[in-house]
């Protein structure tokens, strides 16, 4: 396991800025790519800064906008976290793969939950934005967005 080589937040913001002078970086409670606004909003007081405001930067720099599934969600923190990876190499930054695993298994997680059938506890598949159906019961639920806050999920009417 190799250890995160730490530039002073400053000076990696400085390198970022200039580097990428087509995004804005702005100091946030999280971190996140807005594609609506080109900005890469971070968290300051994290441990973890050099690494995750590498990953926004990997999604704005894929052009990372929107997605139409939640499994494609995923399949594009995987995408930003390999190209995170080629990143922190010219930023003389070693990634522990502890810190992508864990951020790979929080999205497993959000999957797992917005697909658990309400009803019968069976795993769902996504019929199509924010709407889930069961195999096993035929029953069929909503979920709200759920990234930043606690899910939801919604019995759909005539089940």
């Amino acid at each position: 396991m190799g250890a995160i080589i730490m530039l002073s937040t400053t000076s990696m913001l400085l390198r970022l800025k200039n580097s990428y002078p087509q995004f804005l970086f702005k100091e946030d409670t999280d971190f996140f790519w807005s594609s609506s606004d080109n900005t890469i909003f971070y968290d300051a007081s994290s441990k973890d800064l050099p690494v995750l405001i590498l990953h926004e930067l990997s999604h704005a720099l894929l052009g990372h906008n929107k997605y139409d599934s939640d499994i494609q969600l995923i399949s594009m923190e995987r995408q930003a976290w390999e190209y995170t990876i080629k990143l922190a190499y010219s930023f003389n930054i070693k990634i522990p793969d502890e810190i992508i695993q864990s951020n790979l298994d929080s999205y497993r997680s959000w999957l797992y939950c917005r697909s658990t059938c309400p009803k019968c506890q069976s795993i769902g598949l996504q019929v199509k934005a924010k709407t889930y159906h069961c195999l096993a019961c035929n029953h069929s639920w909503q979920v709200n967005e759920a990234r930043k806050c606690n899910l939801r999920r919604y019995n759909q009417k005539n089940n």
